[in-house]
């Protein structure tokens, strides 16, 4: 008779700083969108190191826990951060400006990919639904406001993007501290 190890996982769950990471970086470039101030380094190194890097390891880390969604979720949306803080450094490098529709194209093709996300939430907890609903509406106004450059869309998405960065804030702090409470103290 064989006998087999069963070893417990115990690692942290990683879901938290994969939502902060994103929560944080979307409400600053959001603050921007809405004409606060305007795209600096702040940005940037939020986009690489807490938006790009952390996320992407937050996927790493829910692969390793067999969560599909939360892994495909985190790496990707980690590189987008990257991608977009690329596009912003390639372009002070010399390299070629991506123009609006480019910009239009790149932004829709990321509303698509969040959708895909909105429909795996239809089967889950409602701060998902709400968050990958935002997330859906927010890449469809900044592509929008890419192809047609009316100032009122950008805006409009700058507040709304704030908004979906704050569910993600509250998703990645319900999922904290009711684990730290052993109880549903924030609703998910």
């Amino acid at each position: 008779m064989s006998e087999y190890l069963h070893l417990k996982d115990q690692t942290s769950n990683p879901g938290p700083i994969g939502l902060f990471g994103f929560a944080l970086t979307t409400i600053l470039l959001n603050i921007h969108n809405a004409g606060f101030y305007p795209i600096d380094t702040m940005i940037m190194g939020m986009g690489i190191f807490f938006g790009g890097i952390s996320q992407f390891c937050a996927g790493v880390m829910e692969w390793k826990r067999g969560n599909q969604f939360g892994s495909v979720a985190f790496m990707s949306f980690g590189a987008f951060w990257l991608s977009l803080v690329f596009i912003w450094i390639a372009t002070a490098a010399g390299l070629p400006k991506p123009d609006s529709v480019s910009m239009g194209c790149y932004l829709a093709m990321w509303g698509l990919f969040a959708f895909v996300f909105f429909l795996q939430t239809l089967n889950g907890l409602r701060v998902g639904k709400i968050l990958f609903g935002l997330l859906v509406i927010l890449f469809a106004l900044l592509s929008t406001f890419n192809f047609t450059g009316i100032t009122w869309i950008g805006r409009l998405a700058g507040f709304e993007g704030i908004l979906c960065g704050f569910v993600a804030f509250y998703e990645g702090s319900a999922i904290m501290i009711n684990h730290k409470y052993q109880k549903n103290v924030l609703p998910m």
